[in-house]
């Protein structure tokens, strides 16, 4: 259903007419001191048709008028306040970044240049993160791009024998500010990521746990085996 059409049922259902939408709006924007909490019944005529777009005062007055919450009328129009943090790496997509999804298949579709980390939904101590296209440090085992499968309840880094680099355990790290994935070392205070022997990336090092901890270990991953 078109945004305007479903405004105008909630005005039905709550059996309200274009003249009182627009009188109990005029009491609201004398309350505030501010005009533009006001809705003529013309201009709701046009919103209802879907001619005009709602400023966020006047669907503030509305959604005070139609007894919604206001976050409901915002979805009409495509906005979600609870997705701002999805959208983080899409404004700035070469920064790595915290993602808190609903669900897994948040960036299934990896769209994103960033490092991120998905909560998930399959268990209790697994969540997904995104491998982002300007990290290149396990290239090209894992490229960039990849879906993580990370087991978060594996958050401290084990000393055991490991015969090649697929058994070498892959760490998902959290940095101050940003996120990376790579195999580690520990030495003393420092925390060493350390990227694949192909890749051309340096070892980067990191005071523990102050600059850097253990997010969890990388248990799978699906990565692209072409270039995109």
């Amino acid at each position: 259903m078109l945004a305007g059409q479903e405004l105008k049922t909630l005005r039905n259902r709550r059996n309200i007419t274009v003249r009182k939408v627009e009188q109990a709006s005029r009491r609201i924007a004398d309350f505030k001191g501010d005009k533009e909490f006001s809705i003529s019944n013309g201009w709701l005529a046009q919103l209802e048709n879907g001619i005009s777009k709602p400023s966020s005062s006047k669907l503030f007055s509305l959604s005070v008028i139609y007894h919604v919450n206001f976050s409901d009328l915002l979805r009409l129009y495509n906005i979600d306040v609870e997705d701002k943090e999805i959208y983080g790496p899409v404004a700035d997509p070469y920064l790595t970044q915290l993602i808190p999804g609903k669900d897994n298949a948040a960036f299934t579709s990896h769209t994103s240049k960033s490092t991120s980390l998905i909560t998930g939904t399959v268990g209790t101590d697994v969540t997904y993160g995104h491998l982002g296209w300007a990290d290149f440090t396990m290239f090209p085992m894992i490229r960039p791009g990849a879906l993580l499968k990370i087991d978060t309840s594996q958050n401290k880094l084990t000393s055991g024998e490991w015969h090649n680099e697929y058994e070498r355990p892959i760490w998902f790290i959290e940095l101050r500010e940003a996120y990376a994935c790579g195999w580690c070392e520990l030495q003393g205070n420092q925390l060493l990521i350390i990227p694949h022997h192909s890749s051309r990336v340096r070892v980067r090092r990191f005071t523990y746990p102050r600059e850097a901890e253990i997010a969890g270990r990388v248990i799978g991953y699906s990565t692209r085996c072409v270039e995109p």
